[in-house]
């Protein structure tokens, strides 16, 4: 389980945890602004270990820091201003980061001998990364079943569900407090401003993502 901390990881972890006889989970630190995410995740571990016992186990961290800094810097790395490139794309887009993470993750789902790789990734209430894109991992599932010589599963629950939707399920799967209290979302990393669907600057792409669906999760 590819596991940031986050709203939609956080979510999928719960639904892993009820589907899966064996879960663990991988984090990576790749300079994000909002490595506060890293911390939220022991919290969420434990918790979400309490409520669905027995199939959590051992957790990973990967430390990617320096090959993405190597790479250049986006707004998600640096001090920049979050905007529109010329390209259309937000400019917290770290290119290839999705496409690495998975990378990393199948090679140590090999190593441990797991068959299912579970990301929080969606394309229908997003902030337009093309490497979150149903057809980006579809086809990556492909090099990958071929690069290990191996049959491993892409599995991306929230694909086709927007931010309402994922905090209807968090309802339904018994989670939500969960959610709104633990998880961390905002690209600032700001956690000193609590709203009533969780921590956040409440300006940023992300936590306007949250926000919005929220209202609409609420308004149902």
């Amino acid at each position: 389980m590819l596991f940031s901390g986050g709203q939609d990881s956080a979510t999928c972890l719960a639904d892993a945890l009820m589907r899966h006889d064996r879960v663990e989970t991988v984090g990576f630190f790749y300079g994000q602004r909002h490595a506060v995410e890293l911390t939220c995740r022991d919290v969420l571990r434990a918790e979400l270990s309490a409520r669905f016992p027995g199939t959590l186990g051992a957790d990973h961290v990967l430390d990617m820091s320096a090959a993405m800094a190597a790479l250049g810097t986006t707004a998600m790395t640096a001090e920049l201003e979050i905007t529109t490139n010329a390209d259309g794309l937000p400019s917290t887009f770290v290119p290839g980061r999705n496409l690495l993470f998975f990378t990393y993750a199948a090679a140590l789902a090999w190593r441990r001998d797991l068959r299912s790789l579970v990301g929080g990734m969606c394309e229908t209430d997003y902030s337009g990364y093309p490497d979150c894109r149903d057809d980006t991992l579809k086809a990556l599932q492909v090099a990958l079943n071929l690069g290990l010589n191996r049959r491993l599963v892409i599995e991306t629950p929230l694909m086709w569900l927007d931010k309402a939707a994922t905090f209807a399920w968090a309802q339904r799967m018994g989670v939500l407090d969960l959610i709104i209290e633990h998880s961390h979302t905002c690209y600032l990393g700001d956690r000193t401003q609590r709203n009533a669907w969780g921590y956040g600057c409440g300006a940023c792409p992300a936590c306007q993502l949250r926000s919005d669906g929220y209202a609409r999760f609420c308004a149902a």
